[in-house]
C-alpha cells in the first residue's frame, strides 16, 4: 500500500501501535508484569478514584465482556482492585492498587521518554502541532450521508 493511500484513522492507529509496542517492550525489559495492549488501553482510561467496568468499556470502545476480562486479569496480577462505589450501593469501581499505581507511574515516565524520542525523530514543532491538533475540541462526530457510488 502506498503511504498516501492510508487514511487518517489508520495513521492514528499506526501511531498508537508505535507507542504501545515501545511501552510494552520497555515494561518487559524492566521486568514488569506481562500486560497486553488491551491492558494498556484500560489503564489509560481509568480514573484515579476508580471507574465502572461499563464506563471502561465505553471509553476503550470494546464490549463490556472484553473490559471485564481485562479488568479481572489485571486484578489477578495485583494491579487493580474492585471497591464499592460510594455514590451507589449497586455499583463497583475498578481502581489501581498501590502496585498498579507504581506501574502506572512507570508507564507514564516511559511515555514521556517516547514522546521525547518522537520529537528527536520528527521535530519538536511537529510533536507540538500534533498534540495541539489532538487536544483541540473536535465536537461530536458528524452524521454524514453515504457517499454516492
Amino acid at each position: 500500500m502506498h503511504p498516501a493511500d492510508r487514511t487518517l484513522p489508520r495513521l492514528l492507529g499506526d501511531a498508537r501501535r508505535w507507542f504501545d509496542e515501545a511501552l510494552l517492550a520497555a515494561l518487559r525489559q524492566a521486568g514488569a508484569s506481562p500486560v497486553s495492549p488491551t491492558h494498556l488501553g484500560l489503564f489509560a482510561v481509568l480514573d484515579q478514584d476508580g471507574t465502572t467496568v461499563s464506563e471502561l468499556a465505553r471509553r476503550m470502545g470494546v464490549t463490556r465482556q472484553t473490559a471485564h476480562q481485562a479488568t479481572h486479569s489485571l486484578m489477578e496480577l495485583g494491579l487493580l482492585e474492585q471497591v464499592p462505589d460510594p455514590a451507589s450501593a449497586r455499583r463497583r469501581l475498578i481502581r489501581r492498587t498501590p502496585l498498579g499505581e507504581r506501574a502506572h507511574q512507570q508507564a507514564t515516565l516511559v511515555l514521556e521518554q517516547l514522546e521525547e524520542a518522537l520529537a528527536e525523530r520528527i521535530g519538536r514543532q511537529a510533536v507540538t502541532a500534533l498534540r495541539a491538533a489532538l487536544e483541540a475540541p473536535w465536537g461530536p462526530a458528524p452524521v454524514l450521508g453515504a457517499p454516492e457510488a
